[in-house]
């Protein structure tokens, strides 16, 4: 067995191991912890005949991480190691290690809270904080603190670039084991800096001629996504013709076990691979014969909107971790280059680890399996606490769903928990069953679990129904994953159970394609706005188009099963989707139905209308006119309508808002000192809380939205002053002041404290600064010129007086000459003239 770097760190390992039930071992891409630390362990004397779960997450790693360790052994996957991942399982009664992805494990937990016959748990390349694996790390932590007391459950977390202490610390201090430096050195090139919104695909293209010029081996190349992959192979075939000693491999998720096998395996005798992969490829997955990176330091990431409740994808930069973790594939076999196409200034710039999914994506899964567990989010271990507002948003579908009622968990919720499907997919085969539609609804769940199998060939759902049913021939590049979504339905197709409790007349009507997408998608029903037009008004309130015309735009409504919005798009876009009959409503559906009596103002027309709607979500799917209605619900739809528009409906004037201020100021004034007062609340938000108080009575004779202008506001207003507060107003917050000149200067109150604008000439004599209501509120002063323009804003008169007038004075004078200008503005007459009388 060849030398390893984490040889080095296996004996410290191991005594960790034997000393803490939690251990965090750092280790560069190409130390081998991979394939090394679960052998290493599966001897030692405190693991006994227990088992080790080791966690990938993806599944094109845990088969791979499998693979390689049996072949350590000299054995077959399936004995001593074997694997569990979606749609393959290759375990055997001798299985000792088994390799699974996230989501495999904490299912298992469900059934299994303790891990009985499991001594040691491992979260390999836990960096990429996948959310199944938060969620597993979660539950395990709390299973094995409730049950595993006698012989405690060991975790172990492996990483290649992780926050080392931040996990440390989560896991009561454990030690934290390093792997120093990789096995060979990777020299990096450094590119241009990025420029926004510039494509990216030229630039790979170049730097890869360029590294099959300038360097030897195999070229591993990271892609953001398939769309780039598949552009850039394109024009790499044009450029490179028919060079055999090339061979052009993608690499990523979807792609069949033989094609991902391509990309993995050596490069023939002879010839160079050139594997174009999305971020995939930084997982531990070994490619062999790689020595060059070329790294377009991009990812595509789905990010999850409560607002929404939709999820997008967004183009983003990698983190500092992802980039050393990609560059470390060109050193695991030999010295090698990166090719980095950013500048060395971008990459400092970079955040220093990749953002937790648990932090921004769609939570609902996540949602179901805690109420299954009986626990809400503060009662568990998190490294990333699960967003408050994504959570509600999950449990609130979960809600809709049937999955909960209040806080508990139904009987149809907990048969969702148990299948190997996002909530949503999870309802639609248990209600699918429930009507005789299974084996329909197992297609349509294997579809949506899938990418779609037709992309660019339309959004109609149908024809990927077809090409699954076998009466069409699925094109070259749609064979893989017809192939898996044949496999994926059989799967659902044996986790189904009972028969039908309310079966159709009609199961093989095309409009059940709909019903079905409407179960998983009560929120995306969509209405078409216009008879032929591209947009549709979904019920969650949102909007979606086709960006293309198709042949769905005949359909005035749908159900939309897959849609959303990428960077640079302003409206979400319509990718998949099927025709939808509203007639459902009235039948399978109906729970969906909501009824509402609308009682409210038509604002185009200025009348009234009443009407009862039948809605699902914001979409009105059928309506009638309201007859008989008393007098009491037109005032109560127009005191809806004023809270809705706001008091500007209102016939207000500068007068009455004064009015507002002042009785605001001595409240909030009574308040300061008392904490009581017998001032009303008469700002904007206590008015609209108490319309039925106050306006109501005055509405008998508004029967058209016009007629609010005829209303006496002041008097209705004036009207929530009891006696004698209209009079404390007057001697308290005056509507004017009177000052030294006898002029009588009008109060604006709009700002606080109350401003007095008034010509500096009018003020000569008056030492301090004027107060209202009995001297607890002072005014502050505008000081004016002679053209009233202002020269000082001031709340200390005595203080501009002693310390500005005289600066103040120079000026006006020399602008001014004509007005009187005294040197002691204290003993100086007061004028609202020129010059006071007689001089």
């Amino acid at each position: 067995m060849s030398s390893l770097p984490i040889d080095a760190v296996m004996p410290a390992l191991l005594q960790a191991l034997n000393a803490r039930n939690e251990v965090v071992l750092q280790a560069p891409p190409g130390a081998g912890k991979t394939t090394r630390v679960p052998l290493a362990v599966l001897g030692e004397e405190w693991l006994g005949e227990q088992s080790i779960l080791m966690l990938e997450p993806r599944r094109l790693a845990a088969r791979a991480a499998a693979e390689r360790l049996a072949s350590e052994l000299g054995e077959k996957v399936g004995e001593t190691v074997g694997y569990r991942i979606r749609l393959e399982s290759r375990i055997g009664p001798k299985t000792r290690i088994e390799v699974v992805t996230e989501g495999i494990l904490a299912r298992r937990l469900q059934d299994d809270p303790a891990l009985e016959g499991v001594g040691l748990v491992i979260f390999d390349e836990f960096h990429s904080r996948n959310l199944d694996a938060d969620l597993a790390l979660a539950l395990t932590l709390n299973g094995r603190e409730l049950l595993r007391d006698e012989q405690p459950l060991k975790i172990l977390v492996m990483s290649a670039t992780l926050e080392g202490e931040r996990l440390s610390q989560l896991l009561e201090d454990a030690p934290i084991i390093t792997s120093e430096g990789r096995m060979y050195p990777v020299s990096t090139l450094w590119g241009r800096p990025y420029q926004p919104g510039e494509h990216i695909e030229p630039r790979v293209v170049q730097a890869c001629l360029d590294a099959l010029e300038e360097q030897s081996g195999s070229i591993l190349v990271f892609l953001p996504g398939q769309a780039e992959i598949q552009r850039v192979s394109q024009q790499l075939a044009d450029i490179l013709g028919e060079r055999k000693d090339i061979l052009l491999c993608p690499l990523h998720g979807e792609l069949d076990l033989s094609a991902q096998r391509a990309a993995i395996d050596p490069a023939p005798e002879g010839r160079r691979k050139l594997v174009l992969a999305t971020n995939i490829a930084e997982t531990s997955l070994t490619i062999e014969g790689v020595r060059v990176v070329v790294d377009a330091g991009l990812e595509r990431v789905p990010r999850f909107d409560p607002r929404s409740g939709m999820t997008r994808l967004d183009t983003q930069r990698i983190s500092r971790a992802s980039a050393t973790q990609r560059a470390g594939r060109a050193g695991r076999l030999e010295a090698g280059a990166c090719y980095r196409l950013w500048s060395q200034e971008q990459h400092e710039q970079l955040s220093a680890f990749s953002t937790a999914e648990i932090t921004q994506a769609d939570l609902a899964g996540l949602a179901l399996q805690l109420s299954r567990w009986g626990m809400s989010p503060e009662q568990l271990v998190w490294l990333d606490m699960p967003p408050v507002a994504a959570y509600a948003q999950a449990r609130d579908l979960l809600g809709r769903l049937g999955a909960l009622e209040g806080e508990k968990l139904t009987r149809h919720g907990q048969a969702m928990s148990e299948l190997p499907a996002h909530p949503r997919i999870a309802h639609l085969l248990l209600r699918g069953q429930e009507l005789g539609l299974g084996p329909l609804a197992c297609d349509v769940a294997a579809l949506l679990g899938e990418r779609d199998i037709l992309r660019g060939a339309g959004a109609d759902l149908h024809s990927r129904l077809t090409l699954l049913a076998g009466t069409e021939r699925a094109g070259r590049g749609a064979q893989g994953g017809v192939q898996r979504a044949r496999q994926l339905s059989r799967q659902y197709r044996g986790y189904l159970r009972g028969g039908p409790k309310q079966a159709v007349a009609d199961p093989d009507h095309p409009r059940w394609l709909g019903a079905l997408l409407a179960l998983a998608y009560p929120d995306r029903v969509a209405q078409q706005r216009r008879a032929g037009g591209a947009e549709y008004r979904l019920a969650n309130g949102r909007a979606a188009l086709f960006a293309e015309p198709d042949a769905l735009m005949r359909e005035p409504w749908l159900v939309i099963a897959d849609l959303g919005s990428r960077q640079g798009q302003r409206e979400e876009r319509i990718y998949l989707a099927a025709d939808f009959d509203p007639a459902l409503f009235d039948s399978v559906l109906a729970e969906q139905v909501i009824q509402v009596d609308q009682l409210d103002w038509d604002e185009r027309e200025g009348v009234f209308r009443a009407e009862r709607q039948r809605k699902v979500g914001e979409l009105i799917v059928s309506r009638e006119p309201l007859t008989g209605l008393d007098d009491s619900a037109r005032v109560q739809a127009l005191l809806a309508l004023v809270r809705r528009k706001g008091l500007e409906l209102l016939p207000w004037t500068p007068e009455l808002r004064q009015w507002q201020a002042r009785v605001a100021l001595l409240r909030g004034l009574d308040l300061e000192k008392s904490g009581a007062s017998d001032w009303p609340d008469v700002g904007n938000a206590a008015l609209l809380d108490q319309l039925e108080h106050w306006l109501l009575p005055y509405l008998g004779k508004v029967t058209r939205l016009s007629h609010f202008a005829n209303l006496d506001l002041s008097s209705i207003l004036h009207n929530l002053l009891a006696w004698p507060l209209p009079q404390r107003l007057e001697e308290q917050a005056p509507h004017h002041l009177s000052v030294p000149s006898g002029s009588s200067v009008r109060l604006d109150y709009s700002e606080h404290p109350p401003i007095l604008a008034v010509r500096l000439q009018e003020l000569f004599g008056l030492a301090d600064t004027p107060r209202i209501a009995g001297g607890r509120q002072i005014v502050k002063l505008h000081l004016l010129s002679p053209a009233r323009r202002p020269v000082q804003v001031t709340q200390d008169l005595a203080s501009f007086w002693k310390n500005t007038y005289q600066e103040v004075k120079k000026d006006l004078k020399g602008r001014y000459p004509k007005h009187y200008w005294p040197d002691d503005p204290l003993v100086a007459q007061p004028t609202a003239r020129a010059k006071p009388r007689g001089t």
